[in-house]
């Protein structure tokens, strides 16, 4: 079935989960050494300590100085949860033995499993995910909208698929997703988010993929089965992972694509029927030809709304190839008159990109350097906003953790006279995390939303391994938010005593 505990994910999927190893910290290879694993919401990497931007300062007008400001609509309980969480998440030994826990023999137990999805359940899962369903979920959107105007993106938190069966089941939760959007107030949330990996078995889009990487390398390659789409490589993209010819797909793959195709309209059909926009996750490149050819059919079939994009794809600005990519696939946009929409991220898959390019002989795809990440998404961000800006119909998603890219996005909405609240530009965050910024985002005018997965706790349990590894101790927005939590816990506590 879809959902499956990290333990056979580990065993049967290293290169999706290779990041998380059942003990220690992520491999570091000459690539991982310059720059450390990096949110797929655009976690920045380890900064100097915290300090309090001073007015003109490079966040221009995001003011995160001021955490009793910033937290004023947070409880002091939830804050005290919230601290404690993260604080426990930021402990690397702790993460290494949940990890090894998760993976081992003793969730063979239903006792012991039991007892460990409570754990989860009360602590981690209830600061990440907002609920177990989908009722619960839009639930969950409508408490943090009212309490804080964050607006919610909701996904139904499935890893991956391996059979037609789990990916029409998975279909089904996507669908219900929309319908719970539906249910809230436009005002609440953004859009919905899937993940191709759970609606087309990975292996097949492996095999897609590289079958798409040979006809990009081979003149006379032509593959009878594709759609209309846009281009998904570059020059400068990496080839690597197909070194042959690859056997076509056989008949029984070719159906199974076609399931694929059918599944992602229909779920693309529904939010243009419901005016909810779609944000289309991205994975590994050994992965990603495949979900960016069928993210921009898909748009070709369903962006029909000339000043409003339904189907949104990610560009990951980690990547060497980010900005190349971006550029050809908006420039045959605009030449088929089709509006698009991009979310932007830094990326997720540092390790695993890294020790699959070495094990081939190949330098990393990822950026040498943290400086030309943040360059790179620094670009393309101010790319996507002047496109944004001059009414041709583009949606811009900044999903980032990094307040520089922030202020910088702040500095060039003025700059370009966007409309914070109407325009076609918002910010996100992943829920339970970089809430400083959200609120000071927020504050500034800006839409911006919280990446909200649901889904029952062991098929979360992969997303919350992520997030453990990514609050360690090494990562200073995570060390940011914390410290801005305990000073704002402190002022409380000596506000109360006198």
């Amino acid at each position: 079935m879809a959902t499956r505990l990290l333990r056979t994910n580990f065993i049967r999927r290293p290169y999706r989960f290779s990041a998380l190893k059942p003990v220690g910290p992520p491999t570091v290879t000459a690539s991982t050494a310059v720059v450390p694993e990096i949110l797929s919401f655009g976690q920045q990497a380890p900064e100097p300590p915290l300090h309090h931007p001073k007015p003109n300062e490079a966040h221009h007008d995001i003011d995160l100085s001021d955490q009793a400001r910033l937290f004023s609509s947070i409880p002091t309980s939830d804050l005290l949860r919230s601290t404690a969480v993260l604080h426990a998440a930021a402990i690397g030994p702790m993460v290494d033995v949940g990890t090894w826990v998760m993976s081992s023999k003793l969730m063979d137990t239903a006792l012991t499993r039991g007892m460990v999805h409570g754990l989860v359940k009360s602590t981690f899962y209830d600061h990440f995910c907002a609920g177990e369903s989908a009722e619960a979920a839009a639930d969950r959107v409508r408490s943090v909208y009212e309490a804080t105007g964050l607006k919610g993106m909701l996904v139904y938190g499935v890893e991956h698929a391996d059979d037609s069966a789990s990916c029409d089941d998975n279909m089904q939760q996507f669908l219900q997703t929309i319908e719970a959007a539906k249910s809230l107030p436009t005002s609440h949330f953004s859009s919905v988010v899937v993940k191709i990996t759970a609606i087309c078995p990975i292996s097949l889009l492996k095999r897609v993929s590289d079958l798409l990487r040979w006809e990009h390398k081979t003149q006379n390659f032509k593959l009878s089965w594709k759609l209309k789409s846009f281009p998904v490589f570059s020059d400068s993209s990496p080839l690597y992972h197909t070194n042959s010819e690859p056997e076509p797909l056989t008949a029984e793959e070719e159906r199974e694509l076609e399931a694929a195709h059918v599944r992602i309209q229909e779920i693309c059909r529904k939010c243009q029927e419901s005016n909810v926009p779609l944000l289309i996750d991205a994975e590994d490149t050994i992965l990603q030809p495949a979900i960016d050819y069928m993210a921009y059919s898909s748009a070709i079939m369903f962006n029909t709304d000339k000043d409003r994009p339904i189907v949104y794809n990610t560009i990951q600005a980690y990547l060497r190839d980010a900005g190349e990519r971006l550029h050809i696939a908006v420039q045959e946009a605009e030449k088929e008159g089709v509006p698009m929409g991009f979310k932007l991220v830094r990326g997720a898959y540092m390790s695993s990109e890294a020790r699959l390019a070495d094990s081939l002989g190949h330098k990393s795809p990822i950026h040498d350097t943290l400086q030309n990440t943040h360059a790179c998404y620094n670009d393309c961000m101010t790319f996507l906003m002047e496109k944004a800006s001059n009414g041709s119909g583009f949606g811009v998603v900044l999903a980032t953790h990094n307040a520089d890219s922030g202020g910088l996005a702040s500095k060039k909405a003025s700059e370009l006279n966007i409309d914070k609240k109407n325009g076609n530009i918002e910010f996100a965050q992943l829920y339970g995390m970089s809430d400083a910024l959200s609120f000071g985002l927020k504050r500034a005018g800006f839409n911006v939303s919280k990446y909200m997965p649901y889904g029952p706790v062991e098929t979360a349990i992969p997303y919350l391994l992520r997030r453990a590894y990514e609050n360690r101790g090494m990562m200073a927005t995570g060390a940011n938010d914390r410290q801005l939590m305990r000073m704002e816990l402190k002022r409380r506590l000596i506000a109360g005593i006198a």
